[in-house]
């Protein structure tokens, strides 16, 4: 795996590079940024217009990967998340079809021509519409998926509407500047499908990063590192198949879709290659919890991080300290009013101390919902060192199972013991969010 400049950190490192859609430890890495750095990112649109362009082999056009000073294999990366900012002025977003003859077992990450053969075609745009997307070699439609049900939704920086069909195809005709492709992305805009199946929807904007993390220790296609997606690896067809052991092994689950992975929240993520490959994409206008659509609002836009080295922390995916509003009710750290009145009961009731608790997430993925709430839970008990049963419980009376993504992935968030957060090298970030308890 080659890094660049690996001479000398830089405070700050500038990313406005993409993928071909695939991660792994062969993909170079830029940098490396210092450990307390921060990392600046110009984000393409995520899920949409990477699926309309074959020649994007992961389903997703992500970020160059960065390495952070000093990561190696065992470590752990933290990510503060200091800002994001949504560039585009319009997308358009739906649920999709899989056009059947136009890939290899998979249509995110194995497309093929259905008039030449060609694996990942090179296509051009010709009109507008949902057959616009053409492969430059025989000029067959090529695109590998269509909508079922799509909307254009135009943006003002804090709310978005979904317009007609006049509008969609007016914005279709100058769709990469509507979207503020960013330089080097080589992403068909989807915008040019002008989808109006809804108008007159308004939504408010909260932008969040649908991938966030590190890189995974095999190739893999960017969409698929999580263990639902990745699930579609295990015996596929195509060249990125793998067995299940191995998916678990090298995923670091950075497809995430989790909307409280936004601005002031905080990330600790897995290393799994040198350097830990720090990267980004996928970032989403809005999203309802589950992103049940298959899909959501795609933008590009910019984002500024800071990473920080966790040494030996050895987690096998990621840890979220999201900000305060996104916390579930029962997460929530006590207020001041809260702790006097539950000394109050102690006391009535002969208890001698009130347990000292902040809230943690741990997120889980899985085939399915199931798999990815047991996959939380067993991790949240290895991080903490409690049991499976105690993590339960906990959950259930100071916290809540959520849905990032259907059909796989879950935030497993409750109240931890501070000697538990302690332990595990974790209280700082937990305090840093939510202020140490009184």
């Amino acid at each position: 795996m080659a890094i660049q400049d690996t001479s000398t950190a830089r405070r700050t490192v500038i990313v406005d590079t993409f993928t071909d859609g695939v991660l792994g430890p062969d993909v170079q890495q830029l940098g490396p940024v210092a450990d307390g750095g921060h990392i600046v990112w110009n984000s393409t649109p995520g899920c949409w217009g990477p699926m309309i362009t074959p020649a994007i082999r992961g389903g997703h056009e992500v970020c160059t990967p960065v390495a952070v000073e000093g990561a190696e294999p065992g470590d752990a990366i933290a990510i503060r998340i200091k800002d994001i900012a949504v560039t585009s002025r319009a997308t358009a977003s739906g649920n999709d079809q899989a056009m059947e003859g136009r890939f290899n077992g998979d249509p995110y990450c194995a497309a093929v021509c259905p008039g030449c053969g060609a694996e990942w075609p090179e296509t051009r745009l010709e009109g507008i519409g949902e057959t616009a997307v053409r492969c430059v070699a025989c000029g067959a439609d090529a695109t590998p998926f269509t909508f079922t049900n799509g909307y254009t939704l135009a943006f003002d920086g804090r709310l978005g509407l979904s317009v007609h069909e006049d509008r969609a195809r007016e914005i279709a005709g100058d769709a990469a500047a509507y979207a503020q492709l960013p330089d080097n992305s080589a992403q068909n805009p989807i915008l040019t499908f002008a989808p109006s199946d809804l108008v007159g929807v308004v939504t408010r904007m909260r932008p969040f990063l649908g991938q966030l993390g590190t890189t995974p220790s095999a190739p893999m296609p960017d969409s698929h590192n999580a263990g639902d997606f990745g699930a579609f690896l295990v015996g596929a067809p195509h060249r990125f198949a793998m067995d299940a052991q191995a998916l678990q092994q090298h995923k670091t689950d950075g497809h995430l879709d989790i909307d409280a992975v936004r601005a002031g929240a905080i990330l600790v993520c897995p290393v799994k290659v040198p350097g830990g490959g720090v990267y980004l994409g996928d970032m989403h206008a809005m999203q309802g919890d589950g992103e049940i659509a298959g899909h959501t609002a795609d933008v590009a836009g910019t984002v500024t991080l800071q990473v920080e080295v966790l040494k030996a922390l050895g987690i096998d995916g990621p840890v979220l300290f999201p900000v305060l509003e996104d916390l579930p009710f029962l997460a929530r750290p006590l207020t001041a009013d809260e702790r006097a009145r539950a000394l109050a009961l102690a006391e009535r009731e002969g208890v001698t101390a009130i347990e000292e608790s902040l809230p943690i997430s741990v997120i889980g993925t899985g085939p399915d919902l199931n798999s990815a709430t047991d996959n939380g839970l067993a991790r949240a008990a290895k991080l903490l060192d409690m049991s499976v049963p105690e993590v339960m419980n906990r959950a259930t009376i100071t916290g809540a199972i959520e849905i990032g993504r259907a059909p796989g992935v879950v935030q497993v968030t409750f109240r931890a013991p501070l000697p538990a957060l302690e332990a595990a090298g974790l209280l700082g970030y937990a305090i840093e969010q939510y202020g140490a308890v009184a």
